[in-house]
Parts: C-alpha cells; structure tokens; sequence
C-alpha cells in the first residue's frame, strides 16, 4: 500500500501537469490566440516551473521525508490551481488589454497562472525517490521505474485531455475535476501510516 501510494501520486502529478499545460493553451488563445508565440511561452514556462520543481523536491526530500510531507504536495498543488478558474478570466482581460504583443502576454499570463501549481508538482517525483530509495545499488532502478510511472501519467493526461475531456467538458469543469482529484489523493495519503523508513526496501 506504501508504494503503491507513492508510484500513483507521482503517476497523477505527470497527468495534472500535462493536462494543465493542455487547457492552459485552451484558456489563453480567445485573449493571445493560439499562435506558436503562445505555444512557446506556455511551453518554456512549464519546463521552467518543472525544473525549479525537480530541485525543490529534491531539496526537501532531504528533511525528515514522509509519504505525508509527500501528500501534502498534492494538496499545495490542487490549491494552487483553484484560483486559475476562479480568476484567470479576469486576470487574462487585463493582461490583454494591458500587452499588445501577444508574446509578453501569453508569456506573462503563463508565468502567473500555472507557474506555482507546477512547481509543485514538479516537486513529487524526486521527493518520491527519496522515500523509496532503500540503498544506494537500488537506486538507479527506483529512480527509472518512479519516472517511468510519472511520465506514463504524463502520456495518459495528454492524450485523456486532448482526445476526450475536451469534446465532452467545459475547461473550468475538467480543471475543477483535476483539483479534486489530486486533493483526494493528498488526503488518501495524509492520511495513510507511513511506513518506518527502515523497513521501505523494494
């Protein structure tokens, strides 16, 4: 049950990410279009946030680590996101009428709207590793299976996303939808007993 908790939750926080990258270019093209200047800002600010994610994750791993600590991230996470749907339309009218190039403006919408949930997001693999890592021969395997399941659930959220929430669903709704989930997996695993760290051996 330990691990599997923590493979799923990093498995979710790669489909969160990809399906927020998604809907974020859905949300910015009535107010930038959808042009290769919005694509490419909404692009590098994801790979930003995830790479500044990576290192504070593994950072933090460092102190006391904990599937609840782990949790918590996804909490953070779906948080972060609420105020996307609760004031991103607002926030995207005055930017677009505040940027006449549609490159400033894309870029700094991306910056403010999805640059701290996916930090955070970012944060779940490498603080995943941690917590499964038993020894360091066993390391490199762990690592290759943990990415290996977060970059499954990126595939699986890109092509969830782009193929079929988005013929059935309205943005805000998918979005609402991807919060509550990955708060009600923070919850499952804030809740959950933390299993001793030396007894965490694969």
């Amino acid at each position: 049950m330990y691990r599997t908790l923590l493979y799923v939750e990093a498995g979710w926080s790669g489909c969160f990410v990809m399906g927020l990258e998604l809907l974020g270019g859905r949300l910015l093209a009535p107010y930038f279009g959808s042009s290769i200047y919005v694509w490419g800002a909404i692009i590098t600010v994801f790979m930003l946030a995830l790479s500044v994610g990576y290192l504070l994750g593994g950072y933090w791993s460092r102190h006391d680590p904990s599937l609840r600590r782990l949790s918590a991230l996804l909490l953070v996470a779906g948080a972060c996101a609420a105020p996307i749907m609760l004031y991103g339309d607002a926030l995207l009218d005055w930017l677009a009428s505040h940027f006449g190039d549609p490159r400033a403006g894309s870029l700094s919408a991306a910056v403010l709207l999805f640059s701290v949930p996916t930090v955070v997001s970012g944060m779940v693999s490498p603080y995943a590793v941690r917590l499964l890592v038993a020894d360091r021969e066993g390391a490199g395997a762990v690592a290759g299976r943990l990415y290996f399941v977060s970059t499954f659930g990126s595939a699986a959220g890109t092509l969830l996303t782009s193929f079929y929430l988005v013929l059935y669903f309205e943005v805000n709704q998918i979005l609402w939808a991807m919060v509550a989930l990955s708060t009600a997996l923070g919850a499952v695993g804030w809740g959950a007993v933390s299993r001793p760290r030396q007894e965490s051996r694969l």
